[in-house]
């Protein structure tokens, strides 16, 4: 091979690997379950999936005690909050005098918990404390509590639990529709049965009417569907109430008489001459 093919070559490898690292940078991480990789339960699944819709926001609050500490909390669900990091870091601590940064939490250390109109998120693996806690890493718990019709509002600090010697964490909430349960439907069954037949039923009139109409070219009651089924119908149902509800014989006689012509007896003879003017 001569030497510019060999250049050319070995260019385009370099290319394919430079692609192949940036497009893997750019792709942003996302939770990883504590414990061993791929390993996380058929509900920690569902739970991260619930949260998926608030991946790609961002939260902050600001946080002031006395004048020495004045920070500022970046959060985001199960995203980094600098991808170009690469630290892995969820939540975040701004020094706002000094602007040093602090990782409260990673999402490569993730634990998932929900109750029934709660979801409960903790980052744990955070930078390690310094005089406080024994030493021991920073944990961020997140409760986000139901609240239907807002995506996402109302991100706030509580506290921070520094002082006991071991499982200090700092504690955030949020409110969010996704961690509200289902909505059961008010409806029964006979409900939506009915609903149903009275939707079809409205469909065969209407369309009926229509077809009938605009199709068949029929004028009054005959635009209705059927029109002579349904007379033949109504006429047998009165037939059968009337076998049925009646007890007596259908050939015994009336127990009443009808005002008729043979009531009124024979028309009288005497006439009305005399009163006739001569």
């Amino acid at each position: 091979m001569s030497s510019p093919c060999h250049t050319s070559a070995v260019l385009v490898v370099f290319v394919a690997l430079a692609v192949g690292v940036g497009a893997e940078q750019s792709k942003e991480r996302s939770c990883d379950v504590v414990g061993e990789k791929n390993s996380e339960s058929q509900m920690e699944r569902a739970l991260l999936k619930k949260l998926e819709p608030l991946s790609q926001m961002r939260f902050n609050v600001t946080a002031e005690k006395g004048e020495t500490e004045n920070y500022v909390y970046h959060f985001r669900v199960c995203r980094e909050v600098n991808s170009t990091l690469h630290d892995f870091g969820g939540l975040v601590q701004t020094d706002r005098q000094n602007g040093k940064t602090t990782v409260i939490g990673r999402i490569n250390e993730t634990q998932v918990f929900s109750g029934s109109d709660w979801i409960m998120l903790i980052y744990k693996g955070g930078d390690s404390y310094g005089s406080h806690c024994s030493g021991e890493k920073r944990r961020a718990v997140i409760m986000i509590s139901c609240k239907r019709g807002v995506t996402a509002s109302s991100f706030s600090i509580i506290s921070e639990e520094r002082e006991k010697e071991q499982e200090c964490f700092y504690l955030f909430e949020m409110d969010s529709s996704v961690a509200c349960p289902a909505e059961d439907s008010h409806l029964s069954v006979g409900s939506i049965l009915l609903i149903t037949f009275a939707s079809l039923v409205s469909v065969y009139i209407i369309g009926g009417f229509l077809y009938q109409r605009l199709v068949v070219g029929a004028k009054g009651m005959e635009q209705f569907p059927h029109f002579a089924f349904w007379q033949d119908l109504g006429n047998l149902v009165a037939d059968g109430c009337d076998f049925v509800c009646r007890s007596k014989p259908r050939n015994a006689p009336a127990a009443y008489r009808g005002v008729g012509d043979d009531q009124l007896g024979e028309e009288s003879e005497e006439r009305d001459d005399h009163l006739l003017p001569m």
